[in-house]
This record gives C-alpha cells, structure tokens and sequence, in this order.
C-alpha cells in the first residue's frame, strides 16, 4: 500500500503547487488564528480554488464552534477537517466531512482514547509541550491497532521519514515544519527530498 503524504501549513499557491508537484496527496490549511501557519479563509479559498482535482484539502481547527468549522470548510470547499483541540467523540460525529482527530501522545493511556473516535483517521504527534524529537514511534506502532487509519506527525523530516515509516507503518505522514524555509514557506528541495523518501520505502516494503 502506498504510503499517503500531507504536506500542512500550506500558505501560499507556490507552496502548494510544489507540493503537488512532488506528489502529495493532501494539502493542509490550518484555521487556528494566532498560530504561525494560520491562513485566513479567503485566502485559503483563493488558493484551494486554483488547485487541480483529485487533491485532498483538509482545513485545520482547534476548539471551534461547530458552525463556525462547517461554513469555513464549504467557503473554502475543503474536503476533510482535521480537529486539534479536545473535541469529543460525539462533535466528531456531528461534522458532515471526513474527520480526522489529532492525538498527543505522552503515554500509553493515551493510546486508547482512539478507539472512541469513529473518524476517518487518526493523527498522532508529539506533545506541544516537547519543541524537538519526534512523537514516540514505539507509542505511535501501537496506537496503530486503536485506529481505523493511523497518520503518523510530529517531526518528521526528508531524514528520518523512511526510518519512521518501517517501523510504525502508518496509513499517512503529515509535515509542515520538516518542510519549511522558514514558518510560512516550503523548502521546494525538502518537500521533494520528503516524498520522494516516502515512495522510496513504500517500494521496499510492498
């Protein structure tokens, strides 16, 4: 199976044509103000609109009002929300697109609140609180049986995204950082460098 790759923190149409280009499957909008990445919904839509088919677009929240998530996601005709915040099994439930629900994982207590989301998938990454490293992938392989889809985040880069994925062997892999030239511009080299990575692995494993 090969290996899906979203590209987050998309803030400009370069960005996201190079992402594209290199072969990501899904491009990521994150509707978090104050964040460094945040992009404001006309913008994102300008971006979005300019896209070729058959591109994932999953817009970004955390803590939002239901409504406010549904009418940002058919302003900018997103595809999949993707939830960061402490969102309940049952607002999951109520949303109208795909779901996916973020995990931090610090424990392994944390690894069976998955299995009370019935989301399309989910994103497990580091804690907020750890600013280096990677998320745990001894934690992150066994959260992978909690999960319909386990997306793999937290760290990674073009240099330890094969390692990464043999051993946990996740549905996905999500960067923005591992990516950047700087917080709000992809590196056209890294992204390139990151999913040709993937597909490099994907080929030795299937």
């Amino acid at each position: 199976m090969q290996t899906r790759v979203k590209i987050c923190g998309i803030t400009n149409l370069t960005d996201a044509e190079t992402a594209i280009e290199a072969g990501a499957d899904a491009l990521g909008f994150i509707f978090v103000p104050e964040t460094p990445r945040y992009v404001a919904p006309p913008d994102a839509a300008e971006i979005i609109v300019a896209l070729p088919p058959f591109i994932t677009t999953v817009g970004v929240f955390r803590n939002a009002e239901l409504a406010e998530v549904e009418a940002v996601a058919a302003q900018c005709s997103i595809t999949t929300i993707q939830l960061h915040g402490t969102e309940s099994p049952q607002f999951c439930t109520q949303l109208t697109l795909p779901v996916i629900k973020v995990f931090e994982l610090q424990n392994e207590r944390d690894i069976y609140t998955l299995a009370a989301y019935k989301v399309s998938a989910c994103l497990v990454d580091k804690p907020k609180t750890i600013q280096t490293g990677t998320v745990n992938w001894e934690l992150a392989r066994k959260a992978r049986c909690h999960a319909n889809r386990l997306i793999l985040a937290g760290g990674l880069t073009p240099d330890n995204v094969t390692e990464a994925i043999r051993y946990v062997k996740p549905y996905a892999v999500d960067v923005a950082s591992g990516v950047e030239a700087d917080k709000r511009q992809k590196d056209s080299g890294k992204v390139n460098a990151f999913i040709k990575a993937v597909r490099g692995i994907d080929a030795t494993l299937n």
